[in-house]
């Protein structure tokens, strides 16, 4: 992936800002990319001795395995599981030395053209496996640099030495009957009951992102960067324009134009879901992807702070300013990018809160636009409706400090998002970093702050404290000491800690630092066989039991509040434990499957995809036999593999969701 490098001057955050609507490359998310490389690269061995070669393209410069980490540097490294170790590494080759402006003028060794390096072995390891590792490097060609770009290699050990092996996956056809299975058939299920869940859950998911999009809308409207601009741009309007019907024309044209700008936004996303259902779930619960989130939400709080502002560059502000004046319709649309632009500081980390959540395992690219749209509205509608009616304008409250005190509010939101999404890493990685019960004390912390912040104890330089409190402040920050309250039973390890109004948010009941074995109520429902379809496939035919296939996620909200909400209903729970075998399928679980396990499955489109990891694995079992791509995902089948009724989908009515399990049941006894 090549990119430019930054002027050293530049502010970091405004990098993160705009990395954050681009939301980095497809292909960086779960595998390097090197197809576009520079650097292409042939593995040899002479007996004991790796050989890595380097094939560089014609002004582009080679880093060598000699430079320090500080700089741009090369490295190979060896599976630790190899028990091999490195003695030395020979580099043969056109090497160079230079001072390298880009770095401070500090002295740089690269090669050009070609590069050999020979690794000496001290100690070849085990010799009944194949001896893996990678090589790391960087390159650079003018004010462009690619890297650190990771390239595997594995050798074969033989009798006189090693001898190099493709590290591409290969088809296997055993492997592909494992997720392709013939026999179930999603279009004609046993019983035709079913289904409504699924499909209930999708309009009201629509509908209700579009909800929050117009909320976010509207919180970006009252904020210090755009709320002043309402009646300056509506008088504008209805100043310059010829009539006052003309006015209003155009201040409904500037409204659409702010609409569509935001929807716009969500396009390029379209794009990434074009070759893989899985796409944008694996981007959101991806673990780097969601330290990213992390660090850009710690960002978004820390300049809702005051510490600093985040701003677009000026050459972008500056352009779009002047195209502004342009008249007719290609002015008013410029002038509406202008505000975009502008209130970029105050409305970015307010809609980038909403795209990451549209963007969540169950959401994908027309959930984006939904959101965006319901944004683009609530921002835009305004300046339309205030044209029309200009003495409404008289109602508005005056610009003041209630709207910085609005800004640091969602700087504390945004700070419990930072732990949301640090949350969401750690529980994909396993890690045991943010159990549940550090995640609620850590929630309490920021709703006691926030709240103490309103009631006027904690100050910010930029935002003095006012002499006397409002209602509403007052009223505000009752709500968040109340909220704290209200969190303070998940800290503990009882039936109440269960709290049903967060359920998603925080980790699971069974990620805890509580020993939950030496605590059973028996109010939860686990998992007979956990990641293991085959598993579960025999102790359904062993139990004569229909199987429950729950596709599920360790980042995915709505799993949890399933499991914490609707599995812990009696008649759901009696039903589950009793009549079904319960197999749980985690799509996110970054777990690499055994090397022998690793294959290239070939679609039902035709493309190819690598199967490396268990989430990869159950991600396609689900796509490929149910035609779907989200979770939860809930499917009842026989043990010999027939789909006993229609699969479905998040469906938070305890009620209804029992009517489908015993729909599953009914098909299966009758069966």
């Amino acid at each position: 992936m090549t990119r430019s490098l930054p002027n050293q001057n530049l502010f970091t955050v405004r990098l993160l800002a705009a990395a954050f609507f681009l939301l980095i490359a497809q292909r960086g998310f779960t595998q390097t990319d090197t197809a576009h490389s520079p650097i292409t690269w042939e593995f040899s061995a002479q007996q004991n001795v790796l050989v890595i070669h380097a094939h560089i393209k014609e002004g582009w410069k080679l880093y060598s395995t000699t430079m320090p980490d500080s700089l741009p540097y090369s490295r190979v490294a060896l599976d630790s599981s190899a028990a091999a170790t490195i003695q030395n590494i020979e580099e043969k080759g056109s090497v160079k030395t230079q001072k390298e402006p880009l770095f401070s003028n500090a002295d740089t060794r690269f090669f050009i053209d070609d590069a050999q390096w020979l690794v000496h072995l001290q100690s070849a390891g085990d010799s009944t496996t194949d001896l893996k590792g990678s090589v790391t490097f960087m390159a650079i060609y003018k004010d462009s640099i690619v890297g650190p770009l990771e390239v595997p290699f594995r050798y074969a050990r033989t009798a006189t030495g090693f001898v190099a092996k493709s590290t591409d996956l290969q088809s296997s056809t055993a492997s592909a009957d494992e997720i392709k299975r013939p026999t179930i058939d999603i279009a004609n299920p046993v019983n035709q009951c079913g289904g409504t869940g699924a499909e209930n859950s999708q309009g009201k998911g629509l509908f209700g992102l579009f909800f929050l999009g117009i909320l976010g809308g509207l919180v970006g409207l009252i904020m210090p960067c755009t709320f002043p601009m309402i009646p300056l741009t509506v008088s504008f309007f209805t100043k310059r324009s010829g009539s006052r019907k003309q006015g209003i024309a155009n201040a409904f044209l500037y409204g659409f134009f702010i609409f569509l700008i935001y929807v716009l936004i969500s396009v390029p996303f379209y794009f990434l879901q074009a070759n893989n259902a899985n796409i944008l779930n694996n981007i959101a619960t991806n673990v780097w992807l969601n330290l990213f989130f992390a660090a850009v939400f710690l960002v978004f709080a820390l300049s809702f702070f005051g510490l600093f502002e985040i701003t677009l560059p000026s050459s972008i502000s500056n352009s779009v300013d002047t195209k502004s004046s342009i008249g007719s319709i290609g002015g008013i649309f410029f002038m509406a990018l202008t505000l975009a632009v502008v209130s970029f500081s105050c409305t970015g980390p307010i809609l980038g809160t909403f795209v990451v959540s549209a963007l969540g395992a169950n959401g994908g690219a027309f959930q984006l636009t939904v959101v965006l749209a319901g944004f683009g509205l609530a921002l835009g509608l305004p300046f339309a409706l205030f044209a029309m009616f200009p003495s409404w304008l008289q109602s508005l409250p005056r610009s003041g400090s209630w709207m910085n005190t609005v800004k640091i509010t969602f700087g504390f939101v945004e700070l419990a998002l930072f732990i949301k999404y640090f949350s969401n890493a750690d529980l994909v990685s396993h890690w045991g970093v943010l159990k549940r019960e550090t995640f609620f004390a850590l929630w309490i912390l920021v709703s006691v702050a926030l709240s103490l912040y309103l009631f006027g104890v904690i100050k910010f330089h930029h935002d003095p404290p006012p002499q006397k409190l409002s209602n509403s402040r007052k009223i505000f920050a009752i709500a968040f000491l109340a909220f704290a309250i209200f969190l303070a039973p998940g800290l503990t390890n009882t039936k109440y800690a269960n709290i049903s109004l967060v359920s998603g948010f925080p980790p699971p009941l069974t990620y805890s630092l509580f020993d939950k074995s030496q605590a059973k109520d028996g109010s939860d429902v686990e998992a007979n066989v956990i990641n293991d379809y085959k598993q579960a496939l025999a102790l359904a035919k062993q139990q004569h039991k229909p199987l429950l296939i729950d596709f599920t996620g360790w980042a995915c909200v709505n799993c949890r509040k399933m499991e914490e909400n609707v599995w812990t209903n009696e008649l759901v729970k009696s039903k589950i434990k009793g009549d079904f075998i319960l197999v749980s399928l985690y799509v996110d679980d970054r777990k690499k499957l055994p090397d022998d396990q690793q294959f290239l499955f070939t679609t039902g489109d035709s493309s190819k995809k690598a199967i490396r990891t268990v989430g990869d694995k159950f991600a396609t079992l689900q796509s490929e036999n149910f035609k779907n791509a989200s979770q939860p995902f809930y499917a009842v089948i026989s043990p010999d593999e027939k789909l006993m009724n229609k699969p479905v989908g998040y469906t938070p009515d305890a009620k209804e969701y029992a009517q489908w399990l015993q729909c599953g049941l009914d098909a299966y006894k009758h069966q």
